[in-house]
């Protein structure tokens, strides 16, 4: 499904940016993991619920036969990476979370947004659309 000029990836998991949303879900785990997200609870639950969507959403997409699915998974990826974005300034705000580890889980969830768009223009672009939809 996903080509390319060195090989076909043939799991989502060399996929580099299902590896990069990976590693915004681990840090936004770790992160929301502190005490001082414990009051927060609810917004605890959505960062975590948002980071483990961009990841997962990346994943379901691939496993599916073509690439217009891909494209809608891939959408449903970008707007969790975004949503990751917008609870981070809540807990900015509320000084759950300190300007460092704001800026870094920002900057992660940011690139794995920016990747998401990559891939979805290279399967815009693609002559490969997949089983049900030649």
């Amino acid at each position: 499904m996903v080509g390319g000029g060195v090989g076909k990836i043939e799991r989502f998991e060399n996929l580099e940016v299902w590896q990069k949303s990976r590693e915004l879900a681990r840090l936004v785990y770790r992160i929301t993991a502190k005490p001082a997200l414990g009051q927060g609870w609810s917004l605890r639950n959505q960062l975590r619920s948002a980071a483990v969507s961009a990841m997962a959403n990346i994943a379901e997409g691939f496993e599916r036969v073509g690439n217009k699915e891909f494209l809608q998974f891939l959408a449903i990826s970008k707007g969790s990476s975004g949503e990751v974005r917008s609870h981070l300034y809540v807990a900015l705000d509320q000084r759950y979370i300190t300007e460092a580890e704001h800026h870094r889980l920002h900057d992660k969830a940011l690139e794995v947004s920016r990747m998401v768009s990559g891939l979805m223009r290279h399967l815009r672009q693609s002559p490969l659309r997949g089983s049900k939809y030649k």
